[in-house]
């Protein structure tokens, strides 16, 4: 098994979290974006769409790490992470879809402004964020994760680019509940940290 990656992608981290955090072992590739390695035939062979992470086992290609976290979830059993109950995956799922919106064009942008320069609007991006950030606060007043009384692909999903959002000029400070949850994911046996970069609130 081999995961293609980059260092400073939260999409990637959120891979190699969950597979640390099950002890599954998988091949690190690194992808060298500044260098146009994801656009590559070889690389597009792999993933038309051109980005990392992607999954390879043997003989199946996963992309989208969204769908590689439930592949994984799914390749080792791990129901505790993603329930079978149709109550309990559709609570996962549900935060699956707010990784892939609201975090995506929330604190995962503001990040990409500052951190790869991505031509985003800072101000309408950092006001997303703090939007899903206290949505994120308000679930976590009332339990200790996301979708279940224990960890789940959930915490996994939303965990990277919210552990970096002040990177993005994404102030954490108001946001108590977040701040104890990222402190209990970071607990967890297996924890592997998401490279810093001294970005936005972090260049300080």
């Amino acid at each position: 098994m081999q995961v293609y990656f980059h260092p400073l992608s939260g999409h990637s981290h959120r891979v190699r979290l969950f597979l640390s955090l099950i002890g599954a072992n998988a091949e690190a590739i690194e992808v060298d974006l500044a260098n146009g390695a994801h656009k590559a035939p070889e690389f597009l062979k792999l993933n038309p769409f051109g980005q990392v992470p992607v999954l390879v086992d043997n003989d199946t290609v996963i992309t989208d790490s969204n769908a590689i976290l439930v592949y994984l979830a799914k390749t080792f059993g791990k129901t505790d992470w993603l329930p079978e109950s149709p109550a309990g995956a559709a609570a996962v799922q549900k935060w699956l879809s707010v990784a892939a919106g609201e975090i995506a064009y929330g604190p995962a942008a503001a990040r990409l402004i500052t951190v790869f320069g991505a031509p985003y609007n800072a101000k309408e991006v950092i006001a997303r964020a703090h939007v899903i950030l206290k949505r994120v606060d308000d679930v976590l007043a009332k339990g200790k994760w996301l979708a279940a009384g224990h960890p789940t692909l959930a915490d996994v999903a939303l965990y990277s680019y919210i552990a970096r959002a002040p990177e993005g000029f994404v102030d954490l400070s108001g946001y108590t509940n977040v701040k104890a949850w990222l402190q209990r994911i970071e607990a967890l046996p297996g924890f592997v940290a998401f490279k810093q970069t001294p970005a936005g609130l972090a260049a300080a």
